[in-house]
């Protein structure tokens, strides 16, 4: 076993995983940022800091039914959100929701059957709450690069996760999806807000506590948003308060950052992967290619004779066999080693028990590298907001929504850990984020629509 792990060691390159390593990530990455900021360098930027023109956060006087819409992934959700106040006068939210799965072909095809489909989704989810006659204020959490150019309208950059819908890149998504609401002509909807999935949880977030100003996504994909001041903000005018600033961080290292610390294994995922050469901190992150990586070390195992006697079966060699779930499951093994064995034996493998221990330290090795790029990704933020505000220490909350945050068994503790140790001059909270990314459209929403009746005063 201490061949193998060495080895292991060696391959994920975890003792590396030192905290100079990871400031170098981190004064990378706020270098991007900053390049993102400004004028002059935003287009050549790998982290762009799309302005969002999330301003101001809801103060808890905003009540009204509110639609959101949920597209971030391979999944859409349409969610009724009932703010209002409880019996004692505190705020409270209330949400009804539907899950709808995106067909291939509607993630693949064009922009008008995507957006034909998220409609009907709509109408049918109308329909069920009986709320058809109903105009309702509609919030769209839609978790792609956009460059806004109002809170209501935003330019697709380009597709992430997936999707390959022609017809939409460089075009205003909310316009888009008026245009198929409109085709439809059975409800009437008023589009007031679209965000980001990150913006979307820190809202929600803030509901719970007024010190959350980072909003963060680990799950399929892996992005950040925080509230940056406003004199920083080139790409837009004025110079007072804060604006939220979505990093598409996911991003970082599509010039080059991160060559020195991607694996051999990183690139053979950013090859077969639909954008390769785009999103490559995302790729060393995020779950949609955590599984992959694990399987690609194991068969590397495999061939140099040190796993499963150098013999794989047919569907470990397949691409995405091994799935992301597998790693969470791994790692949650009790140390029977029952549940590893039954995963491998699944993939059509019979290991032995060495083998199961073998396994487990591939996940380990994998899900610990993620956690920790990730944290130097974050840390980052936060010290390049706690310097902005010329302030010794800072108390801070961060909102995170995600399913590898959420699901993984070690993920957050490995990640807090590590974002402590980089941010010693800043207290900070984490919040998981229920519903965020629904509940935090409809909120954004309810605050437009009082800006928009002048209500509402920054």
């Amino acid at each position: 076993m201490p061949c193998v792990s060495t080895h292991l060691d060696q391959m994920v390159k975890m003792p590396s995983i030192s905290v100079r390593y990871l400031k170098e990530i981190m004064k990378r990455m706020q270098c991007e940022m900053e390049r993102g900021l400004r004028l002059e360098t935003h287009e050549e930027a790998s982290v762009k800091m799309l302005p969002t023109y999330v301003c101001s956060t809801p103060e808890g006087s905003e009540v009204g039914d509110f639609l959101a819409l949920d597209l971030g992934g391979t999944n859409f959700r349409v969610m009724l959100v009932k703010v209002g106040e409880d019996e004692e006068r505190s705020f409270k939210v209330e949400t009804k929701n539907q899950m709808y799965s995106i067909p291939e072909d509607a993630m693949t095809g064009t922009a008008e059957m995507l957006f034909d489909y998220i409609a009907e989704c709509m109408s049918d989810f109308l329909d069920k709450h009986h709320i058809k006659h109903k105009k309702l204020p509609l919030g769209f959490t839609f978790s792609f690069p956009v460059r806004h150019e109002d809170i209501d309208k935003g330019i697709l950059l380009n597709w992430t996760k997936g999707f390959k819908a022609s017809g939409a890149e460089g075009n205003n998504v909310v316009g888009l999806l008026r245009d198929a609401i409109k085709r439809r002509g059975d409800f009437e909807m008023d589009v007031v807000a679209m965000v980001n999935d990150t913006v979307a949880t820190m809202i929600s977030c803030y509901y719970e506590d007024r010190s959350c100003e980072v909003g963060m996504i680990v799950g399929t994909g892996c992005n950040a948003c925080y509230m940056e001041e406003m004199r920083t903000v080139e790409l837009v005018e004025g110079e007072e308060g804060r604006m939220c600033v979505n990093t598409e961080w996911g991003a970082f290292g599509d010039n080059g950052e991160l060559e020195d610390f991607r694996l051999e294994y990183d690139r053979v995922v950013d090859e077969a992967s639909i954008n390769p050469g785009h999103q490559l901190y995302e790729k060393l992150i995020s779950g949609k290619y955590m599984g992959e990586l694990v399987r690609l070390v194991m068969m590397k195992l495999v061939n140099e004779d040190l796993l499963f006697n150098g013999e794989a079966s047919e569907l470990l060699k397949t691409r995405g066999s091994f799935e992301t779930r597998y790693v969470s499951q791994v790692e949650s093994d009790t140390g029977d080693r029952k549940q590893i064995y039954n995963i491998l034996s699944s993939l059509g493998v019979l290991p032995s028990e060495l083998d199961c221990d073998i396994v487990r330290l591939v996940c380990e090795s994998v899900s610990t590298r993620s956690a920790h790029m990730c944290a130097a990704g974050l840390a980052g933020v936060i010290n390049l907001m706690r310097e902005r505000r010329s302030e010794e220490a800072m108390k801070i909350t961060v909102g995170i929504d995600g399913s590898v945050y959420k699901l993984h068994p070690c993920f957050r503790d490995r990640f807090h850990k590590v974002v402590r140790d980089l941010t010693p001059h800043s207290d900070i909270t984490f919040i998981q984020s229920e519903e965020g990314s629904g509940r935090g459209a409809a909120l954004i929403s309810a605050v437009a629509c009082k800006m928009a009746t002048n209500l509402f005063a920054d």
